[in-house]
C-alpha cells in the first residue's frame, strides 16, 4: 500500500522512509535477537564437535557451491586467509572437506564436501530451515518478501554480487 509519500504503509501508520531513530534501532534489537535464535540451534550441534560458528559457515558456503575455490571463500565469508586455513585445516583432517588442486590453475585449491561434511551441513542447515521456516508461516509471504528486500538492501554492493551469483548458481 503506499501512502503517499513514496513509502510503503506499515501497520500502525508508519512509514518505511520515514522511520525514528528509535524504530531504527528496535530493529537493530530485533536482528540482533534473531540472529541469536537463528545460531542458537548450530551452535548446540557445533559445540559437540568443538566447532564455530567459522566452520558452519565454510561448510555451508562449499556445500551450497561444490568447487568453489579458496579465494572464492575468503571474498564471501570476509576472514583473513590464516583464519580460513585454520578452519580448512581442521575440517580436512576431520574428514569433513577435501581440498582439490585446480585443473587449469594449478595453485588454485577446490573445495567439496566429504559425504561425512554433507551430513553434517545438512543437520545444521536442516535446524536452522526449521527455524526459517516457522518463522515465515507466521509472518506471511509479503513479510518474506520484504525481509529478503531489507536484507539485500544492507548488503555491500559487492556482497550483493557475490549473493546474487551464488544464487544464479544453483
Amino acid at each position: 500500500m503506499n501512502d503517499g509519500r513514496g513509502g510503503a504503509g506499515h501497520g500502525g501508520g508508519e512509514t518505511l522512509l520515514f522511520l525514528t531513530d528509535d524504530q531504527l534501532r528496535q530493529g537493530i534489537e530485533a536482528m540482533f535477537f534473531a540472529y541469536r535464535g537463528f545460531t542458537a540451534d548450530p551452535d548446540r550441534i557445533l559445540a559437540d564437535y568443538d566447532y564455530g560458528r567459522a566452520h558452519h559457515r565454510a561448510m555451508h558456503f562449499i556445500g551450497v557451491a561444490p568447487g568453489t575455490t579458496v579465494n572464492n571463500l575468503l571474498a564471501i565469508l570476509g576472514i583473513t586467509k590464516q583464519s580460513l586455513n585454520r578452519v580448512l585445516r581442521r575440517l580436512i583432517s576431520d574428514g569433513l572437506v577435501q581440498s582439490r588442486v585446480g585443473r587449469s590453475d594449478k595453485r588454485e585449491r577446490h573445495l567439496y564436501l566429504t559425504d561425512k561434511g554433507a551430513a553434517l551441513e545438512r543437520e545444521l542447515s536442516d535446524a536452522q530451515r526449521a527455524r526459517m521456516r516457522a518463522a515465515y508461516r507466521a509472518a506471511g509471504p509479503e513479510a518474506v518478501a520484504g525481509f529478503r528486500q531489507v536484507l539485500e538492501a544492507m548488503m555491500d554492493p559487492e556482497m550483493r554480487r557475490l549473493y546474487h551469483r551464488l544464487r544464479e548458481g544453483r
